[in-house]
This record gives C-alpha cells, sequence and structure tokens, in this order.
C-alpha cells in the first residue's frame, strides 16, 4: 500500500483528489495521512468528501476513514464500473474539481460514464465552470480524452445549488503534447453574472476589451446571465493557437469594481501572451498527470511553476518512483518543462 503525506507542499485538497484518481486508474491501494494539513481548515471537507464517494462508487471501491473531519484516509481500489452517477455536495463546493478528479479516475472505464453533481459551478480555488470546458477539457481532448459536457445551473457561494453533467468516454491511449511556441491571434471570452444589475456585466467586459485594445490584441467577450441561489458574477478569457489554449479567469467581490475584475482578467491573460507560454500556470498543473500517461514525452513552456504544480509533481513521482519524469530548464524568465511519460497504463 502506497503510503502519501497529506501535509506534504502546499498540503491541500489536490493530494487527497489525484492521489484517489491515480489509485483507481492504477489499481494501487493508498493510505493518506495529515489530510490538508496546511489548510486553514484542514482534514477533509464536503466537497473532498464528494470527490473520494464518486471515486468509491464508479470503481466500488473500499474508503476507509471517508467522512467529513477526517485526517486519514485509506482507499483500496475496485474494478471501474460504467453508468449514470448523481451527487449533491451540499454546499457551494466546487463542481469542477470534483468532475476533473472523476475524469482522471476512469480513464479506463470499458464504456461511458455519467456523472451529475449540485454544487458549486464559480466559486474561489477552483477552475471556474467555462474555464473547464474552454480550456482544461479541450487540451485533454487534444490528448485523446472524449468528454461532453452540460451546464444546468450556475452555483455560487454561499448557498451552491449550481448543477452539472459530465459524460466520460473510454481512451484507448493518450497522445503527448509538444508544445514549444504558439502564436495567439485574439481573445475569447465569457462573463457570467446572476441576480445582479445587468450593467456589473457590461462594465466588467468594457474594462477587460479596454485593455486588449491598448495591448493591440482583438478581444471578443459575450456576458451570460444565470439564475442561481446566489447572487455571483466573473470573467473568464481564452486564446487559441492551433496547438493550445491560454486561460485566465477572476470572480467578482465584494468592495472591488466591476472594471477591476476585467481589468485584472485580460492583465492575467496578456502576460501570458508576452511571456510566450504555451500554457498557462494553472492549466499545466491540471493536466499534468495527463502528460505522465501519455506516450512519449511532451514539452511545454510555463510563465510560473506554482506550489500546486510542485506538490502535483511530487505525488505523481510517489507513485512512479523508478522514472525520471520531469525536467525543468530555465529560460529566460520562463520555464521549459519536459515530461518523460509513462505510456498508458
Amino acid at each position: 500500500m502506497l503510503a502519501i503525506d497529506g501535509a506534504y507542499g502546499e498540503g491541500g485538497g489536490q493530494i487527497l483528489r489525484t492521489a484517489s484518481a491515480l489509485s483507481a486508474l492504477m489499481k494501487e491501494s493508498i493510505e493518506i495521512n495529515n489530510i490538508r494539513a496546511n489548510r486553514p481548515s484542514p482534514c477533509i471537507r464536503p466537497q473532498h468528501y464528494t470527490a473520494i464517494s464518486c471515486i468509491k462508487a464508479i470503481c466500488k471501491g473500499v474508503a476507509e476513514g471517508l467522512s467529513v473531519g477526517s485526517s486519514r484516509l485509506r482507499f483500496i481500489p475496485g474494478k471501474i464500473q460504467p453508468g449514470e452517477y448523481n451527487f449533491n455536495v451540499g454546499t457551494a463546493g466546487s463542481i469542477i474539481l470534483i468532475f476533473q478528479t472523476c475524469i482522471l479516475a476512469s480513464l479506463k472505464t470499458p464504456e461511458p460514464i455519467t456523472i451529475k453533481i449540485i454544487g458549486g459551478t464559480d466559486v474561489k480555488w477552483a477552475p471556474t465552470w467555462d474555464y473547464f470546458t474552454n480550456v482544461f477539457l479541450p487540451m485533454i481532448g487534444k490528448m485523446g480524452v472524449k468528454t461532453e459536457s452540460e451546464l444546468i445551473n450556475r452555483g455560487y457561494y454561499p448557498k451552491g445549488g449550481g448543477e452539472a453533467k459530465i459524460k466520460i468516454f473510454p481512451v484507448r491511449k493518450l497522445s503527448n503534447l509538444r508544445l514549444e511556441e504558439g502564436y495567439f491571434g485574439k481573445i475569447e471570452g465569457i462573463v457570467h453574472i446572476s441576480n445582479l444589475p445587468d450593467h456589473v456585466g457590461r462594465r466588467m467586459k468594457h474594462a477587460a476589451m479596454k485593455i486588449a485594445i491598448k495591448n493591440n490584441v482583438r478581444s471578443y467577450i459575450q456576458v451570460e446571465n444565470a439564475n442561481s441561489l446566489s447572487p455571483g458574477t466573473g470573467i473568464t478569457l481564452w486564446c487559441k493557437s492551433d496547438k493550445t489554449i491560454l486561460g485566465a479567469t477572476m470572480l467578482g467581490e465584494k468592495g472591488v469594481s466591476a472594471e477591476r475584475i476585467g481589468e485584472k482578467a485580460a492583465h492575467q491573460i496578456l502576460r501570458e501572451i508576452k511571456m510566450k507560454a504555451t500554457l498557462d500556470s494553472n492549466t499545466f498543473d491540471q493536466i499534468l498527470p495527463y502528460m505522465v500517461l501519455a506516450e512519449n514525452k511532451s514539452t511545454c513552456i510555463v510563465r510560473e511553476l506554482t506550489m500546486h504544480a510542485q506538490t502535483n509533481m511530487w505525488l505523481v513521482n510517489q507513485f512512479f518512483k523508478d522514472k525520471n519524469i520531469f525536467q525543468i530548464e530555465e529560460k529566460q524568465d520562463v520555464k521549459l518543462i519536459k515530461v518523460n511519460g509513462v505510456g498508458f497504463i
């Protein structure tokens, strides 16, 4: 049984989610201690409980210590069972983080798996729905992962109540990514808004577009109105080349103007473009396990190697101790990352 220290690195829920997903995928039992020890509210929280419950259900696994407030989990995976599954986080906990966990765990499913979850679709410390569907899913799609996604309702903090569905198809193999350069000609984006005056969304959109114009970049941003239990708003921007996608996202905050949110998102994605990154730092963190499982070597350029990414790299190495997987080269003010794929297991 593989022992994992849940307090390593950033010591958050990512260790719990990714380790459990890889456990189910590789059929290797794990024991995680010190779960989320570096967080203000440590141990398993409702969204982590739901994520592990999802994996447990779809692989008919055994999860000892799976309860809200637990600091230790022993997970013994079984065989992936295709079908339809429904879960409710019970809070505004991120639906997206749970979907990402389930996709990785389900890559070897013999038949499609459909998962519907109620919770938060656009919440802090997690990818937003628009980032998930316009950046993350297309990027793993380029590697051979086929999915279908549907947003039923948006859900914001504190009440949640968002609802979304994803269908995961069987994967035969994972293709590598060679992302050593990219040309990004325009920025696309979505401003989402619920239970707030319409002018808030318009102001956020126009502020982002003004920043893009000042930097001689075309932009196409739409505003989508939602009807959710809690008021909320935010913006997600992305830009595509023929091989890759860069993304940036910001959520609205009390006391922060709509203009400021739009400007920050625009500056964020323009910074990635100007540094000639081929994956934004958050996307690299999220697709890193797929690059490891791909056939042959993958390469990408990132502006910053986040603590999340460094922790994820450490975690993956726990499952492949005999592999020299990651090489990182400093290249001016960015990092060239080479990932030696181990092949789909």
